[in-house]
């Protein structure tokens, strides 16, 4: 198994994402090709305490950096020796199994669509991160690729979540919810209404598992396995559940700074409350997996540390072994909705 990295990309590139990478060699064994700058890279595994390029790493140069001020709709075409565009033709090109970049989001799937190119039939490439929930996490389809979708693209986006939920975390039978403004039929506007209705008539013909219209509220306490979303909707629960959980914990930290007997609970409480944090840590998570590409492509946060990278090289390796992308090349056709 072949992990192209994006060495340059992100807010802690080159050096963060190098040590990352360099501990997902050894720790689960995959070969690592960094994109970059081949100097700033070696000078990065130095840095690392390595005096040679390990076995199993090997650098591909790339002279130009994706920044986060370029236009994404472009910045991989007019910057064509960037590290994101070199990570892309490698994976085009069959040279390795996935990519991996905490480079601009936009330029990334940009870059994907154009260069990798969506799975056949399949009309928008989705971002779909794992969620948490109460009792685990979910998969959120879609979270900001696509503001506007047609009745189609939600439908696909369904089938996609529900997929990556069974082949990539193990699940057999995902629940899939649609994002609505209530659990009822009628909720909702047309778009809502008509997907509904769409996803009942597939779910009575055993092609997926759909349990209805879900609120933001029913969704985190894990009433579904796949939550079916429009980018816009899709992102503000995700930024509403990330804002959320940094108010809780600075909350509890400030309940547990206050007198001696609240300091001497948060030390007994030491395990749970770091629990929780990581529970929170997109660092745990490692990405963001573009679904309807036709090969894996992660998204790692662009903040992120090595921990990060690590867990995305890790997510990489596993949507890369999963069977996924052949699964949804062989069921396009079960994904389409015929105009009326």
């Amino acid at each position: 198994m072949k992990i192209i990295v994006d060495a340059m990309g992100g807010d802690n590139a080159p050096l963060e994402i190098v040590r990352g990478a360099l501990q997902a060699n050894e720790t689960y064994g995959v070969e690592i090709i960094l994109t970059g700058r081949t100097e700033a890279v070696l000078r990065a595994i130095s840095e690392c305490g390595r005096k040679e390029l390990p076995k199993g790493v090997e650098i591909a140069n790339a002279s130009e950096v994706v920044e986060m001020s370029d236009d994404p709709a472009t910045a991989f075409k007019v910057k064509k020796d960037s590290s994101l565009t070199v990570g892309l033709n490698l994976l085009r090109d069959g040279k390795g199994d996935a990519f991996v970049s905490a480079g601009s989001t936009g330029a990334l799937l940009s870059g994907a669509t154009l260069v990798v190119k969506r799975i056949r039939g399949i009309r928008r490439a989705a971002m779909a991160p794992q969620v948490p929930v109460m009792g685990g996490k979910a998969v959120l389809c879609d979270c900001g690729a696509n503001a506007e979708c047609t009745l189609e693209y939600l439908v696909q986006f369904a089938f996609l979540g529900s997929y990556y939920a069974q082949h990539v975390m193990g699940i057999e039978k995902p629940r899939v919810a649609l994002l609505n403004i209530g659990a009822e039929a009628e909720k909702g506007d047309e778009l809502r209404r008509d997907t509904f209705a769409r996803l009942q008539e597939l779910s009575g013909e055993g092609r997926l598992n759909f349990v209805g219209n879900i609120e933001g509220s029913t969704a985190m306490m894990g009433g579904a396995d796949v939550i079916v979303a429009d980018g816009f909707s899709g992102n503000v629960m995700l930024k509403s559940l990330e804002g959320t959980g940094k108010f809780l914990y600075e909350t509890m930290k400030g309940m547990f700074a206050r007198s001696a007997s609240t300091k001497i609970a948060a030390v007994l409480m030491k395990e749970c409350i770091n629990e929780f944090k990581d529970m929170l840590n997109p660092s745990e998570v490692g990405g963001t997996p573009f679904l309807g590409i036709s090969k894996p492509v992660i998204k790692a946060h662009g903040a992120s540390d090595a921990l990060a990278i690590l867990n995305a090289v890790r997510q990489a390796r596993d949507f890369a072994q999963s069977g996924f992308i052949g699964d949804v090349e062989r069921d396009v056709e079960l994904m389409r909705v015929e105009k009326s």
